[in-house]
C-alpha cells in the first residue's frame, strides 16, 4: 500500500540564537494570517509549553509541539500532519538557534532537523540592532552551513531607523537573500517574563489578547505576507500518514507492543503527563466494555498551564472522559473522578492561593489515600508534597519543596525504576526537566525514574496509585501510557 501524501503550505521561523524575536514574529504571523481568514496551524519545535499558549490565542487552534528528542524523528511529520489537517497554512516556531539541539547529539531536536523532516522553507529572524553590513555574513553562514536546510528569506528585527534599514537591505541584496520583513523596535508589544520564560497566557489573558493583536499589527505592517505565503507554498508534499490517537492505540495493542504493560521497551521511547486545560470534556464509552467512561480530571487554570494537546486526545481514545478543574478555584474534584492528572506550571507563584484552597487539598489527599491513580509532573509533584516554600500543600507525598537559585534544565534519558500506573519497571523513555525548585523527600516512596543520561541518579515518587516526578514527557511516543492510566482509572469504578 502506498504512503499517503500530505500537502499544506508551511514555514519554519528560526533565528541565529534565542532572544532574536522568533516568538514575536511567529505569533504575529499566525495572528496576521488568521485575520485574513486562513486556518493557521501553530507548532513549536522543542519541549516549550508557554509559546504554544500564545500561538493558540493567535489562531484559535491548539498549539502543538514537535520534539524529535522526546518523540523521535520518525513522529515529527505524522504529528505535524495530525495538527495541520484541514488548514491553509502551518507556521512552526523554532527553538534556540537554528542549529542548536540536544547537547552532544548533533542536529537532534534542532529547528534545522525539524525543518528538514517537514521539508519546509526556513525564515531567519535576525536581531539587527547592533549590526549593518555584517548581517550578510551572518545570514550567509546560516544559509550555507547545511545545504539540506532551505533558507528562503530573512525578517530583520529591532531595526533602528530608515537609514539602518537601507544599509541592511543593501547588504542582504549583495548576498542574494530576500528580505521578507522589517520590524522596528517596539517594546510595548513584548510579553512579560520571569524565572522560566514568558508569563503564560492563562495568567494574563486580557493583556495577552492585546499583545497578540499588537504583534499581528506589527507583522502586518512590516512583513510581506504575500511573499511569505508564496514561500510557504513551495514546500513539497510530505509522504506520511497523519498521527491518529485511536489508530496508534489499536496498532500498539494488536502488535503487543506495550512496554508500559510488559516492562519491555526500546531505548528512546517517551512518556508524558499533562493534558490541555482548554480541551472540551466529552462523554464516551470505553471501547473495551459497555461501562461508562472513567472520568480523568486534569488540573488546569493559571497554576497548571504546561500541557501537550495529544495527551487528552490519547486519554479519550483510550476510553476516558477528560474533565478540567482549576486548583485555584474549585473546592472539589469533578464529579465521578476516577483518575487524576496534575501537570506542569507555576505552583511556586501561586503557593499561597493553592494552600488556601484547603477543601481541594483534602479531596486530592483523600483520593490518593484511597488508591486512586494520580499522574503528576513537576508542578504536580510540588502540589502533592507536604509543603511548598513553607505553605501547606496536599500532603500526599512525604516531601517538602522550595524555590532555589539553580535552574535545572535539559533533556533526560530514563528508565522506570518501579511499576506504576504509568509504566512498568524497565520501561525506557526520554523526557525533559525544567524547574527552579528542589524537593527534600522523606522515607517510604519508591523512586519513579532512574536517569541514565546525562547523569545517573534516581528521581520522583511511586507510592500506591501515585506517580510523581519532575520529568516532563510526551505520551505520543508511547501511547500505551495513556491506555495503562485509563485502565487504572476504569478499575476505580
Amino acid at each position: 500500500m502506498s504512503t499517503p501524501s500530505f500537502d499544506v503550505p508551511r514555514l519554519v521561523i528560526a533565528a541565529p540564537s534565542s532572544g532574536s524575536g522568533k516568538t514575536t514574529v511567529a505569533t504575529g504571523l499566525m495572528a496576521a494570517f488568521s485575520e485574513r481568514g486562513l486556518a493557521v496551524s501553530p507548532h513549536k519545535a522543542g519541549p516549550d509549553y508557554i509559546d504554544p499558549g500564545y500561538h493558540a490565542l493567535a489562531t484559535g487552534r491548539p498549539g502543538r509541539n514537535l520534539d524529535s528528542f522526546m518523540c523521535g524523528p520518525e513522529l515529527i511529520a505524522p504529528l505535524f500532519a495530525h495538527g495541520a489537517a484541514g488548514c491553509d497554512l502551518a507556521v512552526v516556531e523554532g527553538v534556540m538557534g537554528l542549529y542548536d539541539g540536544a547537547a552532544g547529539r548533533g542536529e537532534l531536536a534542532s529547528t534545522a532537523q525539524v525543518a528538514k523532516l517537514l521539508r519546509a522553507p526556513v525564515v531567519l529572524v535576525v536581531d539587527a540592532s547592533s549590526q549593518s553590513r555584517s548581517v550578510a555574513a551572518l545570514v550567509h553562514g546560516f544559509a550555507s552551513f547545511d545545504p539540506q536546510v532551505r533558507l528562503g528569506g530573512v525578517i530583520l528585527n529591532k531595526v533602528g531607523s530608515d537609514r539602518h534599514e537601507v544599509m541592511l537591505r543593501e547588504a542582504l541584496e549583495e548576498a542574494g537573500m530576500p528580505v521578507l520583513g522589517v520590524l522596528r523596535r517596539a517594546p510595548q508589544v513584548a510579553a512579560p517574563s520571569r524565572h522560566l520564560g514568558l508569563v503564560p497566557v492563562a495568567e494574563r489573558r486580557r493583556d495577552a489578547v492585546a499583545s497578540v493583536a499588537a504583534l499581528a499589527d506589527q507583522v502586518r505592517t512590516g512583513c510581506d505576507l504575500d511573499a511569505l505565503m508564496a514561500l510557504a507554498r513551495t514546500a513539497p508534499p510530505l509522504a506520511c500518514e497523519a498521527w491518529d490517537p485511536e489508530r496508534v492505540l489499536l496498532t500498539r495493542a494488536a502488535r503487543g507492543a506495550d512496554p508500559a504493560s510488559s516492562g519491555q521497551a526500546s531505548p528512546g521511547q517517551a512518556l508524558s503527563g499533562s493534558a490541555p486545560s482548554g480541551s472540551a470534556p466529552s462523554r464516551s464509552v470505553s471501547p473495551r466494555s459497555a461501562s461508562p467512561a472513567p472520568v480523568i480530571a486534569v488540573a488546569g487554570g493559571a497554576a497548571f498551564t504546561f500541557s501537550y494537546a495529544e495527551h487528552a486526545e490519547l486519554l479519550r481514545a483510550a476510553g476516558a472522559e477528560v474533565v478540567t478543574f482549576d486548583p485555584l478555584r474549585d473546592e472539589a474534584l469533578p464529579e465521578g473522578t476516577t483518575g487524576l492528572v496534575i501537570g506542569g506550571g507555576f505552583p511556586e507563584v501561586y503557593a499561597p492561593e493553592l494552600s488556601a484552597n484547603e477543601p481541594l487539598r483534602q479531596a486530592v489527599a483523600a483520593f490518593a489515600a484511597a488508591g486512586g491513580p494520580v499522574a503528576a509532573e513537576c508542578a504536580g509533584l510540588l502540589y502533592l508534597g507536604r509543603s511548598l516554600d513553607g505553605k501547606p500543600m496536599c500532603g500526599v507525598l512525604d516531601a517538602d519543596a522550595r524555590m532555589s537559585e539553580r535552574l535545572t534544565l535539559g533533556y533526560r534519558e530514563a528508565v522506570a525504576v518501579s511499576d506504576s500506573v504509568l509504566a512498568a519497571a524497565g520501561t525506557r523513555l526520554r523526557g525533559h526537566e525544567f524547574h527552579r525548585t528542589v524537593i527534600e523527600p522523606g522515607a517510604g516512596a519508591a523512586p519513579a525514574w532512574g536517569f541514565t543520561h546525562p547523569e545517573r541518579r534516581v528521581e520522583g515518587f511511586v507510592e500506591h496509585g501515585v506517580h510523581a516526578s519532575y520529568l516532563h514527557t510526551h505520551w505520543a511516543a508511547e501511547p500505551s501510557v495513556a491506555r495503562r492510566f485509563t485502565e487504572a482509572a476504569a478499575a476505580r469504578r
